[in-house]
């Protein structure tokens, strides 16, 4: 199997190790593990491309490269330069460091490299880790990752319908705040929603008296709905949602029907 690797905390990031980890041992001793990663940090950047600038790529190793761009960039460079000849047969995305459950997901640059490969054609699976009082600031945080991350993605393999509608599904896997011993199990679930929580804004003023604005992240320990992504993991399971890219709110449609 090939193997393309992206993900949103930049090529250093050691949540990618962890999925290269992952990514081998699926890849198997006769497969390939591609990197195509982020130079510098992107989080929250979503689905967004470098489409009114040219993006600097460069060589760090064998099959391993690096992009002045947004995950959603990285592949496109790889499957239209890099790897050109020959089209990976998966694309994984993460580990991200933090969760994009629930609202999250809307401005994850780690789910917006799976939303590309999805678009191109290609399976895909974002991988995130969320944190919390359990496993924050522990020697080993993406622990649950190496312990269930390739068995998670087999499964969704296994699993996966015939690919025949124009949006191809790609996939959202949020591991929980625990510990590896703690997990309890995997659990398909839809997108949930965080009320009350919501990023926003934080103002600081420079030495210079300047004002700057911080973007800022609601509590993340806020339950979703019972039965969706975040209310999974804080309960101790591996959250994993099936998506597309069609936006359409088709609920909507025969409401707006008669409109002329």
């Amino acid at each position: 199997m090939r193997i393309l690797l992206t993900n949103d905390d930049g090529i250093n990031a050691p949540g990618l190790a962890a999925l290269e980890e992952i990514a081998a041992e699926l890849a198997g001793p006769e497969g390939e593990v591609w990197v195509v990663a982020p130079a510098f940090e992107q989080s929250g950047v979503g689905h967004c491309i470098s489409y009114t600038h040219p993006m600097l790529i460069a060589k760090m190793g064998e099959r391993r490269f690096a992009t002045e761009g947004s995950p959603a960039d990285c592949v496109l460079a790889a499957l239209h330069h890099v790897m050109k000849d020959a089209r990976p047969d998966l694309v994984l995305s993460g580990v991200n460091r933090g969760n994009n459950s629930a609202e999250n997901a809307l401005y994850s640059g780690t789910l917006g490299g799976a939303m590309e490969a999805a678009l191109q054609g290609l399976p895909a699976i974002a991988m995130s880790q969320y944190y919390g009082p359990q496993n924050y600031g522990i020697d080993e945080p993406f622990e649950v990752a190496r312990a269930h991350g390739a068995d998670v993605i087999r499964k969704i393999l296994a699993k996966t319908p015939a690919q025949d509608q124009d949006y191809r599904l790609f996939y959202n896997v949020n591991l929980p705040p625990v510990r590896v011993g703690d997990v309890k199990g995997i659990r398909v679930v839809p997108q949930g929603f965080r009320r009350g929580s919501c990023f926003s804004v934080e103002p600081h003023n420079s030495p210079s008296g300047k004002q700057f604005l911080w973007i800022k992240g609601g509590n993340q320990q806020v339950m979703t709905a019972p039965g969706t992504d975040a209310a999974a993991n804080l309960e101790g399971y591996i959250s994993v949602t099936p998506m597309r890219a069609d936006l359409t709110a088709h609920d909507a449609m025969e409401a707006l029907a008669d409109i002329e």
